[in-house]
């Protein structure tokens, strides 16, 4: 068999084997899409969240009420009872909204305040004589000086501390006076020195309200 045979035998035969290759080679990938860019400005924005208000618990209202406004509470105390004085001023203030309290102390009696005034004087008298006694006697016309003055210049600082602490002990008594007394619109409402004892703050409160409500009831009998 010549060429001109074999060729179209072979030409059909090599296109069953090509079309037998195609049908056994796996397909192509896809085309890849070109990335795609995401602009910010057309990002989903998430919804906004609402502000949860913060509540807070509400002051206790006093159970007396607004009952203190417009009224005025003195508390005159002895030097000593200063911190039992702004304890109670703070309770009264709380237990009356609107109250205004005013702290002085009490006077003493006028011999007492002028002895006190004279404590310091002798003090620095006493610490003038022992530290320079030589020179301050012959200046008061006295020569020599006496015999004490040597006893207490022996021991100068013992006497100069001694001095110094019986001297301010001597001037807080004599300014105290034991005294807590509670006014209300001037009106006394609790006295230390004729109950002979101090206040229990519940007490000292009954009878601020005890005032307070009698005045309300008297200031609305007078108005009508």
């Amino acid at each position: 068999m010549d060429r001109a045979q074999l060729l179209p035998l072979g030409l059909p035969l090599f296109l069953s084997c090509t079309d037998l290759l195609n049908l056994s080679t796996p397909p192509p990938p896809p085309p890849r899409k070109p990335p795609h860019h995401h602009h910010p400005h057309l990002q989903h924005q998430p919804p906004p969240v609402a502000k949860e208000t913060l509540e807070f618990p509400s002051q206790k209202p006093s159970a007396f009420g607004a009952i203190g406004v417009g009224s005025t509470v003195k508390i005159s105390f002895c030097t000593s009872c200063s911190g039992d004085a702004v304890t109670m001023t703070k309770m009264l203030e709380a237990a009356f909204p609107g109250i205004h309290v005013e702290l002085s102390n009490y006077p003493p009696p006028l011999p007492k305040r002028v002895v006190s005034k004279l404590v310091p004087v002798a003090q620095v008298g006493v610490f003038g004589i022992i530290m320079a006694g030589e020179q301050i006697f012959p200046m008061l016309g006295v020569a020599t000086p006496p015999a004490w003055y040597y006893s207490l210049r022996a021991n100068r600082f013992g006497t100069i501390a001694s001095t110094w602490l019986l001297g301010n002990a001597l001037q807080s008594f004599l300014q105290g006076t034991g005294a807590f007394e509670v006014y209300l619109n001037d009106e006394l409402a609790f006295s230390k020195l004729k109950e002979g004892r101090f206040p229990g703050e519940i007490e000292l409160r009954d009878a601020i309200a005890s005032k307070l409500g009698s005045s309300r009831i008297t200031d609305s009998a007078l108005s009508s």
